[in-house]
């Protein structure tokens, strides 16, 4: 058996107030086939609900859990500080979001895919679901080319090289050499992260063979937050490595111009064109999205397709357009 098969695996949860996942992501993650190597880290950012409470229990009885403070709460910050603290003795790192659902077997197979191809980071395609309406309709969108442009992992079973996809495992060599995650970064520090390890040199592998769950916002203030957290961290990572954005990050990025124009068309219809297009298209293609799932709540996924088309427009613009100082950035909020 090799130094990196038999060399413990650091599982990191980034959390706050994840009451409701916990107790079954921690049951599940410690029944996986590879679990005896698992040292699983629950970076918590001053969590208000139980989610302290339901690490602290599994800590008492297993001594594979640990709950570490995460005082700067964000995401970033909480993954730099668990491979700091507890990752030393450690080979790979393992990133996973209190907020989705995973598959049985899940780290094993991640493992298994890295042993296999070598590759320095191994990412997975991402599939929403939901449970409320707004919920679903969220995921509906999400799964589609209305709220995801063809990104490669939102696609389910389609492996191969790439350049970036939701973040499961990296060897912490790589982890390392690129620097860790920017904790600058409030939200888009995935995407920053890998742009360092393929600069360094590192190759990412998209894995066919496993999926995450991801389970939405379920309101509409919530999404909308997010996805402007979405845009200004693209523009920033854009930025940071004088990158050009993609075709598909083109067309929602016009929707916040298109809205301003709108008004103008008590002037002249031309003015609110652009906006009526685009309001038209994403319902028609939610009805449409509706229709072939069979599904009413699908049906309106039009609406939260529009509300994270506007945000992440207005936050990519703003961030865009904002004046670059010397002096220190405010503490960034949390991440949802």
């Amino acid at each position: 058996m090799s130094e990196a098969a038999s060399s413990p695996v650091l599982v990191v949860i980034p959390c706050l107030n994840e009451e409701a996942h916990l107790d079954g992501l921690l049951r599940q993650i410690l029944r996986d086939p590879a679990a005896e190597r698992f040292r699983v880290v629950v970076a918590d950012g001053g969590s208000t609900d139980s989610s302290r409470r339901i690490v602290s229990e599994f800590a008492r009885v297993d001594r594979r859990v640990v709950l570490l403070d995460n005082p700067q709460k964000i995401q970033s910050a909480g993954v730099n500080r668990a491979v700091a603290v507890h990752g030393a003795d450690c080979e790979h790192l393992i990133r996973i979001d209190a907020h989705a659902g995973y598959p049985h077997g899940y780290g094993s197979s991640l493992l298994a895919t890295a042993e296999r191809t070598g590759a320095d980071s191994v990412v997975v395609s991402m599939v929403s679901e939901g449970f409320g309406c707004f919920q679903k309709a969220a995921a509906a969108a999400q799964n589609s080319v209305l709220g995801a442009g063809g990104s490669r992992h939102r696609k389910t079973g389609e492996g191969g090289w790439i350049d970036h996809g939701h973040h499961a495992l990296m060897r912490l060599d790589a982890y390392r050499r690129a620097g860790g995650y920017d904790e600058s970064f409030v939200a888009n520090e995935d995407a920053e992260l890998d742009a360092r390890i393929v600069q360094a040199g590192g190759r990412i592998w998209l894995s066919g063979e496993t999926a995450v769950t991801y389970y939405p916002r379920s309101d509409a203030r919530r999404l909308f937050r997010q996805y402007l957290n979405y845009g200004a961290g693209r523009v920033r990572t854009l930025r940071k490595h004088r990158l050009k954005p993609k075709a598909r990050q083109m067309l929602p990025l016009a929707v916040a111009p298109a809205l301003a124009l709108a008004p103008l068309g008590l002037l002249h219809p031309v003015f609110a064109a652009p906006a009526l297009l685009w309001a038209a298209a994403c319902v028609g293609y939610g009805l449409l999205l509706g229709l072939k799932a069979r599904d009413a709540c699908a049906a309106v996924s039009g609406v939260p397709a529009m509300i994270m088309h506007l945000a992440w427009s207005i936050g990519f613009l703003r961030e865009a357009l904002r004046v670059r100082r010397s002096v220190p950035a405010p503490a960034a909020a949390p991440a949802e």
